[in-house]
């Protein structure tokens, strides 16, 4: 029997939780990696670079009023 992958968001909760961090810390994590995903249309995060990064985080300076230091 073929070993069963986690999928992007529980290895990403495994490491916050590995690391100690707060509940809210991790809320916060997972919402960003989702809105990444979502921003690139469902496209998994390991099939982007960093042109897909600074989209993003442009998207979120213009268009959401994102703090840079954020």
């Amino acid at each position: 029997m073929a070993p069963i992958k986690k999928k992007l968001l529980d290895m990403v909760r495994d490491k916050i939780r590995l690391k100690h961090y707060s509940l809210k810390t991790e809320r916060s994590y997972i919402g960003g990696v989702k809105r990444y995903i979502f921003f690139h249309d469902k496209k998994h995060p390991i099939h982007m670079g960093k042109a897909e990064i600074e989209s993003f985080l442009s998207w979120l300076a213009a268009e959401q009023n994102v703090s840079p230091t954020t």
